[in-house]
């Protein structure tokens, strides 16, 4: 397969998945160009490689966690929702989806990152592991330490303890 063939096939997908990642359609864009630029830098390898779609998305989940590095000192204000009425409104599905958008934004690199690969492209332990290049237990770990900061409405509770 040539890189422009899998770029047509496999494209959307990786800006899908970084979209998910950044909560940002331009910087989804500009980290998928980034990563298509790292692989068609290694194409050799990709093709080699048993599995070329986890090397790609590998090479996107380590340009994402690399960009998240670098701009670690930048805040990202969180508004608080009021409640609404008690009225059922169809806008309440969209403010919840955007309160969790939030919620997701607010989560250190690594523990987004772990709960996008599990609950988005539905890998398991052992599968997110291999991916992030890091042990099953610091999977587990994080994804717990991730969803109690995001039961709790508060994922700055976590940001000092995953780096």
């Amino acid at each position: 397969m040539t890189f422009e063939e899998y770029v047509a096939q496999h494209g959307a997908s990786l800006l899908r998945l970084a979209y998910v990642l950044t909560t940002d359609a331009y910087l989804a864009e500009d980290l998928t160009q980034t990563a298509l630029t790292n692989a068609y830098r290694r194409w050799h390898r990709v093709q080699a490689a048993r599995d070329p779609d986890a090397y790609v998305c590998r090479i996107l989940l380590n340009a994402h966690l690399g960009w998240r590095r670098r701009r670690s000192s930048s805040e990202r204000p969180v508004p608080e929702i009021t409640s609404g009425p008690t009225i059922a409104d169809p806008a309440d599905a969209v403010a919840t989806r955007d309160r969790m958008h939030q919620l997701l934004a607010g989560l250190a690199p690594r523990a987004r990152t772990v709960l996008v690969l599990r609950y988005y492209l539905d890998l398991d332990d052992a599968g997110i592991a291999e991916a992030m290049g890091i042990s099953q237990s610091t999977v587990r770990a994080t994804a717990a330490r991730a969803l109690a900061a995001l039961r709790v409405g508060d994922p700055a509770t976590i940001t000092g303890e995953i780096r």
